[in-house]
């Protein structure tokens, strides 16, 4: 198979956590010629997961990128966190890659956990291919994997090779249904080129036809000489492959084991030929390249070199110096995991990163005249959330400076004060990302924050009339103070909110002090008697009197709140809960354990249907108490292989009582 010289390519490697992605890419750096030594995940010196969370965890927790050359071709490979909750650092790798390597465990039922990926690649038309990892293990199996990844995938999956097992079953090498040679693997070392078994001929020969078949559904030629039992030849299939790929028309399916080094040759050489260029990848996502073009799809702040944008280029040359976007390039670097070497310039097709770029965020699309227009994904709304305060009240700038960074590097976390609660939130896709934000707080920047649950915005309202008579009077010397309101109070109906009326005759409260009146009543709504803002009451002010000299607006505003003070305990407070609309999407096999998730969680279940565009999932809709959903996304994917999640939105309030209420009025009064 001929090779034309390609200019700079960039491969992303994704899949679920535990898959092996960090150890692959490890292999293939090691493969390439990039590093020296293979390092391993267990003995923290990968050159991937190098940041003290990752290595804590031993989990990537961040993306890591190397650049190097590989047969005289440049090439940039980007690991990708497997966590779901960090899904959209993977995202925006993969945005820019010309190929992805979706990595899959060996085994049916985890085939499910690539559903959102391999959607998400979908959906972008992004060309990718699949290598099943952990081939070692006893229970692995090539083509049941196989079948469920097809199951979940939008697209036609083919075989590129089969396995070869040895009298117990064990995988000791593979079949190149391309080629029809066989390889016998040595674990760290060059596979040997072995005879095609003969208890496998038939087996390949038919996996050879279902791969030729698959191609010919896009090849009208190759069709015609299935048909007239013409073989093609080799050149011919491989022609196939590559433009069928690079089209994102199907999904080809390698296989090896990246803990013994298996495999991984293989998967290289299929990069090689077979993946597209920066120009079709430009072009994938409708970038007209022109000028010098660069695509920010990472920020992250590194120590002491400050702000960092990694970029894929696109066109032209960035160089130290020149302007990009709305500001000057401080430097222009290669990347190997944490270790940037200075390089000064760079090419269309390189990722690189760029220092001091102030102004650029992830997803902006740099050119020499500003920022252009560019799609870009779209960062998940929050899941899950914990109110945090620096432990030290000296820290609360640094703390402020710490979540903007925090959200700049990773746009699916963000942070706020809640008025109604008065706490600040940090919000994002999980329990995990929030644990190793709050990490990298105490890690980065010294800051010790302590969090807790966060509180809820309880509501109370009343649920019987009332009238007062209040009178406000004080006497200290000079102007004295008075006002004297008469009050009506009742409730109403649920969402109404808060009305206030009047119905003053003959001035007794002259028309300038009205507004002071209400004023006065809002301001005790605000904390009613059960302690939280007070709604769907009305307020009617009916009599009164009035100072020529001692009256004043402050004076009514008093009246009024001592007026509701005295009334309002007898009004049959209650408390009120919001309710949201849920709705959880998973896999049609866990629905029935969502189901039990409501309903232990006081939730109301709606139904359920299909996921639209979802083969296979279920959206399951329901009413749940905002008080039950925290923790909610964590035990979802802890029973659902990690990959179920939900939306929810402001439906109601409903009225709390027994012990619940007593729970909620205890623990403030604690």
């Amino acid at each position: 198979m001929s090779h034309q010289p390609s200019g700079p390519r960039c491969a992303a490697l994704v899949g679920s956590y535990t898959c092996g992605k960090t150890t692959l890419f490890e292999d293939l750096l090691f493969a390439a010629g990039a590093i020296d030594r293979r390092g391993a995940v267990k003995d923290g010196n990968t050159v991937g997961d190098a940041a003290p969370e990752a290595r804590a965890r031993q989990m990537s927790t961040e993306l890591s990128v190397a650049n190097f050359d590989y047969l005289g071709e440049p090439w940039t490979l980007i690991d990708c966190p497997g966590s779901v909750e960090l899904t959209y650092d993977a995202q925006c790798a993969m945005m820019v890659a010309d190929i992805v390597v979706v990595v899959a465990e060996p085994l049916p039922e985890r085939a499910v956990t690539l559903s959102p990926l391999l959607r998400f690649l979908d959906d972008r038309n992004i060309p990718h291919l699949v290598y099943i990892n952990k081939m070692d293990l006893p229970e692995a199996t090539a083509r049941g994997t196989f079948e469920a990844l097809q199951a979940v995938s939008g697209r036609p999956l083919v075989l590129r090779e089969i396995p070869i097992r040895d009298a117990a079953g064990k995988v000791t090498g593979m079949v190149d249904l391309v080629s029809e040679r066989a390889w016998r693997w040595n674990p760290h070392k060059p596979s040997d080129m072995v005879a095609l078994p003969d208890a496998l001929k038939e087996v390949e020969g038919e996996a050879r036809a279902s791969l030729l078949e698959a191609l010919a559904d896009f090849d009208d030629a190759l069709m015609s000489e299935l048909l007239d039992d013409v073989v093609p030849s080799t050149s011919e299939i491989y022609e196939n492959l590559t433009r069928d790929l690079q089209k994102d028309l199907i999904v080809p399916v390698f296989f090896g084991s990246a803990e013994n080094e298996n495999g991984i040759r293989r998967l290289l050489k299929a990069l090689r030929h077979e993946a597209p260029d920066a120009a079709a990848t430009a072009d994938r996502l409708g970038i007209e390249a022109k000028g010098t073009m660069a695509q920010v799809f990472k920020t992250v702040y590194a120590g002491q070199s400050g702000k960092m944008s990694w970029v894929r280029v696109w066109s032209g040359e960035v160089r130290d110096g020149m302007t990009l976007g709305q500001d000057r390039v401080g430097s222009v670097s290669a990347l190997m995991g944490r270790k940037t070497t200075a390089k000064g310039s760079a090419v269309a097709g390189e990722v690189v990163s760029l220092g001091r770029m102030a102004g650029a965020a992830t997803g902006d699309l740099l050119t020499e005249q500003g920022v252009a227009e560019a799609d870009w994904p779209v960062p998940p709304a929050p899941l899950h959330a914990v109110a945090i305060r620096a432990e030290k009240q000296a820290d609360d700038v640094k703390l402020a400076a710490a979540l903007t960074r925090l959200a700049e590097e990773d746009p699916s976390i963000t942070s706020g004060h809640l008025a109604e609660t008065g706490e600040m939130v940090l919000s994002g896709q999980g329990e995990v990302q929030l644990q190793i934000a709050l990490s990298r707080m105490k890690n980065e920047y010294g800051l010790g924050v302590a969090a807790t649950k966060p509180a809820i915005p309880y509501r109370e309202t009343i649920t019987k009339p009332a009238t007062i008579h209040a009178r406000h009077k004080k006497q200290s010397g000079g102007h004295g103070e008075f006002a004297d309101v008469h009050l009506e109070i009742r409730p109403l109906p649920r969402g109404e909110g808060f009305v206030f009326d009047e119905r003053i005759t003959g001035g007794v409260v002259p028309k300038n002090y009205i507004p002071a009146v209400e004023k006065g009543v809002q301001g005790y709504l605000a904390k009613g008697p059960l302690g939280h803002v007070v709604v769907d009451v009305a307020v009617t002010l009916t009599d009164g009197s009035y100072h020529t000299v001692d009256s004043s607006d402050m004076a009514f505003q008093k009246a009024a709140q001592k007026g509701m003070s005295e009334a309002m305990p007898g009004c049959g407070p209650v408390l009120l809960e919001p309710v949201l609309a849920v709705t959880i999407s998973v896999p049609s096999e866990f629905t029935p354990k969502v189901q039990r998730i409501v309903t232990g969680r006081r939730g109301q279940l709606l139904g359920f249907d299909a996921k639209p565009g979802w083969p296979g999932w279920d959206d399951v809709q329901a009413l749940m108490p905002q008080g039950e959903t925290h923790g909610l996304i964590v035990e979802i994917r802890s029973q659902s292989l990690g990959v179920g999640t939900y939306t929810c939105r402001f439906d109601h309030l409903q009225e709390l009582h027994g012990r619940e209420a007593e729970r909620v009025l205890a623990t403030q009064s604690a």
